[in-house]
């Protein structure tokens, strides 16, 4: 949901600056008693418009990436929310003493267990978890 909402807000502000860019009018103030004009402004040279397009088109690129990271962390995270949730949840394993990281889809367990079962139980929580690609068992037994 917080990711969804994101891409809502961005592509909004994306929209605006891009309407606010290409359009090139201003308000020109207070002039007919209450009534907004609308004035173009001063014709740019062609090279600073092809060069302010070209500017736009690399910050738009930039957002872009930017974007993309955020929703891969927070995807990342997400990940690593549901398997700690399940950890606490299942009373056969003491979900505080492992440590849970999610890079890429790819979960690495690191920490103590007590016995085995408990070991193998954590990495199939881990396993059964949607998104997951694969999982890295870096548990060590007590």
């Amino acid at each position: 949901m917080i990711g969804g909402l994101l891409k809502l807000v961005l592509i909004v502000v994306l929209v605006a600056a891009a309407a606010a860019f290409f359009i090139g009018y201003r308000v020109a103030g207070d002039r007919d008693g209450g009534v907004a004009v609308v004035e173009p402004r001063e014709t740019a040279p062609a090279g600073d418009t092809e060069r302010a397009r070209q500017t736009g088109a690399a910050i738009g690129e930039t957002v872009a990436t930017g974007v993309a990271r955020a929703e891969r962390a927070l995807g990342d995270g997400s990940l690593t929310a549901k398997i700690k949730s399940k950890m606490a949840l299942d009373d056969t394993i003491r979900a505080a003493a492992i440590d849970v990281d999610t890079a890429g889809g790819v979960v690495t367990l690191t920490g103590t267990v007590r016995s085995e079962a408990e070991r193998e139980r954590a990495v199939q929580l881990a396993r059964e978890t949607e998104g997951v690609t694969s999982v890295s068992d870096r548990l060590v037994v007590r």
